[in-house]
């Protein structure tokens, strides 16, 4: 029996907590928000599905109740503030970092235990803060970022390709930014064959910038965040977690040494499975995206010490 608890009942919440009722992933889903009845809402809407989609699981919503939460496994944030046309995500950060603290808190009082999935904008930030504010060990600890980013670099390349997505393995590491993520063309594969053999750098050159903005893109075109995917994203992240299925997923992680950089959340491979992720793969990347990885750690660090003047 395990339970999913999913703070925040926006659109990328909500989706989340959709998914992960469609697939069945838990015994028990919590959907929680700040606004009177739109957690209550929505559970309500997902429980109507039922006979439709065939859930079992048990969807609640409530507002602001965190005893309700009690004994999670999982527990994913989406709470904040999302992004609008011309926003960066850094810009958020100031106001999600003080609703991040506050729903941390709240639900490691009832859930001690709980592995958390950051979704919260500008995640690798909110993620950094997380960890260092929970007192958790650093593999409970995992934001969304490269799991998102990496069905987005799969998806362009397989419009490129002209195939099905889920016959490319492709992976996105890096901080989760428009300029900061490092799409590792070098490693991505078609059913085995490397894409290097197959598109010519010019059109990998496209792929790559288009996966960068790819956030930006939907945000232009939707007049906010992107929904369907990060929800998507965060769902197969806590599946993998709590069935312990142990997938590779890219996850935003403290990294203690790994990849050259110490004191930072940033995006890498890891094996996710039951209690968060078991270890962090090390690929074996070109200098190019070497010296990209570095960059985008310094990126991304000069954002934690704005997080850490707040």
């Amino acid at each position: 029996m395990s339970k999913i608890t999913v703070i925040g009942a926006g659109n990328v919440g909500a989706t989340c907590a959709d998914v992960l009722a469609k697939r069945n992933v838990a015994s028990e889903i919590v959907l929680i928000d700040i606004k009177d009845g739109v957690s209550e809402g929505k559970a309500m809407d997902i429980n109507q599905t039922a006979t439709l989609t065939g859930i079992t699981v048990r969807v609640s919503g409530v507002t602001n109740d965190y005893a309700a939460t009690a004994g999670s496994d999982v527990v994913v944030i989406t709470s904040g503030l999302p992004r609008k046309p011309g926003m960066t995500r850094e810009e958020l950060i100031g106001v999600n970092a003080g609703i991040v603290k506050s729903v941390v808190e709240n639900a490691l009082k009832h859930s001690p235990d709980a592995t958390l999935i950051i979704v919260s904008n500008p995640m690798d930030p909110m993620c950094y803060l997380t960890a260092k504010i929970s007192g958790l060990p650093r593999n409970k600890v995992v934001g969304l970022g490269g799991a998102l980013d990496s069905a987005r670099f799969k998806y362009y390349l397989s419009q490129a390709l002209g195939v099905n997505p889920n016959d490319v393995e492709a992976t996105v590491i890096g901080g989760h930014g428009d300029t900061t993520m490092v799409p590792l063309t070098s490693l991505a594969t078609c059913k085995g064959v490397p894409v290097t053999q197959l598109l010519s750098k010019e059109k990998l050159d496209e792929v790559t910038a288009a996966t960068k903005v790819g956030g930006a893109t939907l945000t232009g075109l939707l007049g906010t965040s992107a929904w369907y995917a990060p929800g998507a994203a965060a769902a197969y992240m806590a599946e993998s977690i709590v069935k312990d299925l142990k997938r590779i997923v890219s996850c935003g992680v403290l990294v203690e040494g790994e990849y050259g950089e110490s004191d930072l959340v940033i995006g890498v491979p890891v094996v996710l499975g039951k209690g968060g992720f078991e270890k962090i793969i090390e690929f074996p990347i070109n200098d190019d995206e070497k010296a990209a990885f570095k960059a985008s750690a310094d990126a991304t660090r000069k954002v934690n010490q704005i997080l850490k003047e707040n």
